[in-house]
C-alpha cells in the first residue's frame, strides 16, 4: 500500500469503524513539515523521564518542570542541560508561551487535567500520561477542548501504537470471533500499598515542594507513602489500579468493540476507607448494543483476582490479559498492551489495519502533517479514561450498581458519587 493510500486508510479508518481511531479534522492546525517541534515538559522524574527522553528524540525540549528538585536537576544536567528548568508549571506556560509548540503532561493523575487544560487554553498541542485524567467530568473536558482551541493531542497509553494490537483488534472487528458477547481483563496491579491508613505527618523533604505536588487535591500534611510512587493507591491522587492499568489492558477490547458509554456497573471489592483504594476488586460494566455490534458485558479483575479457568480449560491465565468471547471463538492475550494474542477455535486470517510509526512518532507526525494520533483526546483516550473510571464510581459506591447516563455525565439512581464525577479543585489549580 502506498503511503498516499495508506493515509487515506487511516483517514478513513474511523468513518467506517465506529469513529474508533482518528480522522484528520478540521479542528486542528499543522505546522510545517520541516520545523522541529519545541516542547516543555511538566513531570521529569519516573515515568515522566521516560516521556521526556522518548520526545528528546524527536523533538527539542526547551524547558522542563517538577515539583523535586532532585529529578529536575538530574534531567536538566544528564540530559537537557539547555533547557530552562521550573517547579510550577503555570509559572513555565506563562514564560515559555511563545517558546513552545507542545507539552508532555506526566505528573501524578490528580494534576493532568489543570496542566493539560492550562497548556492547551495557551494553544499548545498537549501528550498527557495514561490515564488522561483524575475524573471522568475532567476526561470530557479535556476532549472539548482540544477541539475548541484546534490542538492535536495524545494520551500516553503506548500500546495503542503497536500494530500487532491493531492487527488483532481489527480481526475482531471483522467478525472473526462472531458475535462477542463478554470481555474479561485482569492486571496484577496493585503493587503499591493500598486499603492502608495513612502515615503520620512530617515535613516535607527539602528537595520537595510538597504544596505544587498537591497541586488541585484537598490540603493535607506530607507523609511518607505519597511522594514519589505510592499515591497511585490514594483517592485524593491517583485512580488505583484500574485507573493505572486499565487503559492499557482494556485497549485491545476498547479499539476492537468500541466499549464506550455503559449504561451501568457495579463492583466488589475489599474493605474501602474512602481514603486508599481497597486492595483488591472486581467490576463488572454493561455496554448496550450499537451500530456494529451487540451487547457486551466487560469484567475487570484486580489484587490478584483472575477469571474463572472454566473460561478457557487447560490455560493458566497469566497475571495481566485480556480474553474476548465471541459465539465462534475467543482471543486470550496475555501481558498488558495487547500483543502477542492467541485466538482459539478460529483461523483469525489477515486484515488490513492503519499501521502505526510509533506512539510518539504519532503526536510529531500530527503536528507536522495534520493525521491526529489515534490515541487524542476527544475520540479516543477521553472516551476510553471516561470508560475506565466510571469503575471507580462502583468501587466507591460498594455494590450498589449505578445507572449511568454518559451525555449528562450523571449517576441516575444515587447522588453518592458526584464529588468523584466531578471534584472540587483547589484554589489557584482549577481547570483554567
Amino acid at each position: 500500500m502506498s503511503s498516499q493510500s495508506r493515509r487515506d486508510f487511516i483517514r478513513s479508518a474511523a468513518m467506517t469503524g465506529a469513529g474508533v481511531l482518528a480522522v484528520e479534522s478540521s479542528w486542528a492546525q499543522s505546522a510545517s513539515p520541516n520545523e522541529k517541534v519545541n516542547f516543555a515538559c511538566i513531570g521529569v522524574g519516573g515515568k515522566g523521564g521516560d516521556d521526556t527522553n522518548n520526545f528528546g528524540r524527536l523533538a527539542n525540549i526547551v524547558a522542563i518542570c517538577d515539583v523535586d528538585d532532585n529529578a529536575l536537576n538530574f534531567m536538566g544536567e544528564r540530559r537537557f542541560p539547555k533547557a530552562k528548568r521550573y517547579n510550577d508549571y503555570r509559572k513555565m506556560l506563562d514564560e515559555m508561551s511563545k517558546e513552545i509548540d507542545a507539552v508532555t503532561v506526566s505528573t501524578p493523575d490528580h494534576t493532568h487535567a489543570p496542566a493539560a487544560s492550562m497548556a492547551m487554553h495557551l494553544g499548545k498541542h498537549v501528550f498527557c500520561q495514561k490515564p488522561l485524567a483524575h475524573s471522568i467530568y475532567e476526561a470530557r473536558y479535556l476532549g472539548n477542548l482540544a477541539k475548541k482551541m484546534k490542538v492535536y493531542t495524545q494520551m500516553g497509553n503506548q500500546g495503542t501504537g503497536n500494530n500487532d494490537m491493531r492487527k488483532n483488534a481489527y480481526r475482531v472487528r471483522a467478525g472473526v470471533l462472531g458475535k462477542v458477547t463478554e470481555v474479561h481483563v485482569w492486571t496484577n496491579r496493585p503493587i503499591w500499598p493500598q486499603g492502608q491508613k495513612r502515615n503520620p505527618p512530617k515535613e516535607a523533604p527539602s528537595n520537595l515542594h510538597w504544596d505544587l505536588w498537591l497541586g488541585s487535591a484537598p490540603e493535607r500534611p506530607y507523609a511518607d507513602g505519597y511522594h514519589t510512587f505510592a499515591w497511585r493507591g490514594y483517592w485524593d491522587f491517583g485512580t488505583g489500579a484500574l485507573g493505572d492499568m486499565a487503559c492499557h489492558t482494556v485497549n485491545l477490547p476498547y479499539m476492537a468493540l468500541d466499549l464506550r458509554y455503559p449504561t451501568s456497573v457495579v463492583a466488589e471489592s475489599s474493605e474501602n476507607n474512602k481514603d486508599s483504594y481497597p486492595s483488591s476488586s472486581k467490576i463488572t460494566f454493561q455496554f448496550p448494543a450499537n451500530k456494529t455490534r451487540g451487547p457486551i458485558t466487560l469484567y475487570w479483575y484486580d489484587g490478584h483476582n483472575l477469571p474463572s479457568k472454566d473460561l478457557l480449560p487447560g490455560t493458566d491465565f497469566s497475571d495481566s490479559g485480556s480474553l474476548i468471547i465471541g459465539d465462534k471463538g475467543k482471543l486470550y492475550t496475555p501481558g498488558d498492551y495487547g500483543d502477542g494474542g492467541k485466538f482459539i477455535g478460529v483461523e483469525p486470517g489477515e486484515v488490513e489495519y492503519p499501521h502505526s510509526p510509533g506512539h510518539n512518532e504519532e503526536l510529531i507526525r500530527a503536528i507536522k502533517e495534520g493525521i491526529p494520533a489515534t490515541s487524542n483526546f476527544p475520540d479516543y483516550s477521553g472516551p476510553l479514561t471516561e470508560t475506565i473510571l466510571l469503575g471507580n464510581l462502583a468501587v466507591w459506591a460498594a455494590g450498589t450498581k449505578l445507572e449511568w447516563d454518559a451525555k449528562r455525565l450523571k449517576v441516575k439512581n444515587t447522588r453518592e458519587v458526584d464529588h468523584i464525577v466531578k471534584p472540587q479543585f483547589r484554589k489557584s489549580f482549577e481547570l483554567s
